[in-house]
């Protein structure tokens, strides 16, 4: 009777030290289920760890989908609690006060939040090469640039003025003399509208824009992929339009979480990339474009990348020093510094 006592005994102890092991280790940040391959880290992850994500809808925002949905569906590795907006100055403004962690924006809006911060800001991949095509009517027959020679273009504001600005003079045409560039329509919205319509008959737009466009008009013509004319007179791939950055502060408190976030989101971009049967309706639901069909269709002509550490920095850099040449205040006034790259 003794030993059966003493084992019922060493059998409870047994039973309480097993329990508490179980509690403690419920408490504890949780190991990652697949490696966060981006940094190799090995550093216990924090899966719990809640990170606020806000993208800009439309093509900067396409690769960011998959991951949207998983977040909103419980199915995303890390604790993603993420926002869709239409307008850039409510991401920029987001990430200058701190209430978002991570954000997709134009590449140019992201250098302007650097230098508005002090630096408070990182790029951590490119998520979009170029998406700007000139776009023609019936009315005109246009094959090079020598052919915009007497044109007048119509050109949304801001970045796709500056780089079909420099795409010109490059190209031998003084613009305001050879080419007139005209923004009335300074939202790419309003533009497809008026090129749809037969109201204008040469214009930049980007995708989706583009697919839009055509769709309502059957008499609209690709004429200029601008990412192949920039190819051919800047560094090959430096027409970089959209990124993803990290405050600067979360880079540094949290970097076995950013190393996660990396790989899911290598992994978004590449599911939408695909186009497989089930993007469109993902592209919906997570919020970046209300027509996932269109965005089917205008994916395969919207350069979506994920590229990152040194690659990411030569190319970005190219593309900086450009926009600045043309257009200073399009950046922020002054080139960013080192530290703007996050190279892991």
């Amino acid at each position: 009777m003794k030993n059966r006592s003493k084992l019922l005994s060493l059998l409870l102890v047994l039973s309480m030290l097993l329990s508490l092991a179980a509690c403690t280790k419920d408490t504890e940040p949780k190991q990652p289920d697949i490696p966060p391959t981006p940094g190799e880290s090995v550093d216990t992850v924090d899966t719990e760890l809640p990170i606020n994500i806000m993208v800009l809808n439309g093509t900067t925002g396409f690769g960011m989908a998959k991951l949207i949905a998983d977040a909103e569906n419980g199915e995303s590795w890390l604790n993603y609690q993420c926002s869709v907006e239409a307008d850039a100055s409510n991401v920029t403004a987001a990430l200058i006060n701190g209430t978002v962690d991570i954000a997709a924006l134009p590449t140019n809006a992201a250098s302007v939040v650097y230098s508005k911060t002090n630096g408070d800001v990182q790029v951590l991949a490119l998520n979009t090469l170029g998406v700007l095509y000139v776009v023609t009517d019936d009315t005109v027959s246009i094959d090079t640039f020598a052919d915009l020679k007497g044109q007048t273009v119509y050109v949304p504001a801001q970045n796709p003025t500056f780089i079909f600005k420099y795409l010109c003079e490059q190209n031998g045409l003084t613009v305001g003399e050879d080419v007139i560039i005209d923004n009335t329509y300074s939202q790419p919205a309003d533009l497809r509208t008026a090129v749809a319509s037969g109201e204008v008959s040469v214009a930049v737009l980007p995708e989706p824009m583009v697919t839009i466009a055509k769709a309502a008009n059957d008499k609209l013509t690709v004429a200029l992929d601008l990412t192949e004319a920039w190819d051919t007179v800047s560094p090959a791939g430096s027409l970089v339009q959209g990124c993803v950055v990290v405050r600067t502060e979360f880079a540094k408190e949290h970097p076995a979480e950013l190393d996660g976030f990396l790989s899911e989101y290598e992994a978004s971009i590449q599911y939408v990339s695909a186009c497989g049967e089930n993007v469109a309706e993902t592209i919906e639901s997570s919020g970046v474009f209300a027509k996932g069909q269109v965005a089917v269709k205008a994916i395969p002509n919207c350069n979506l990348c994920f590229v990152t550490k040194y690659e990411m920095k030569d190319a970005m850099s190219a593309f900086l020093e450009i926009m600045y040449g043309v257009a200073p205040e399009s950046i922020g006034g002054k080139l960013p510094g080192e530290n703007f790259y996050y190279v892991g």
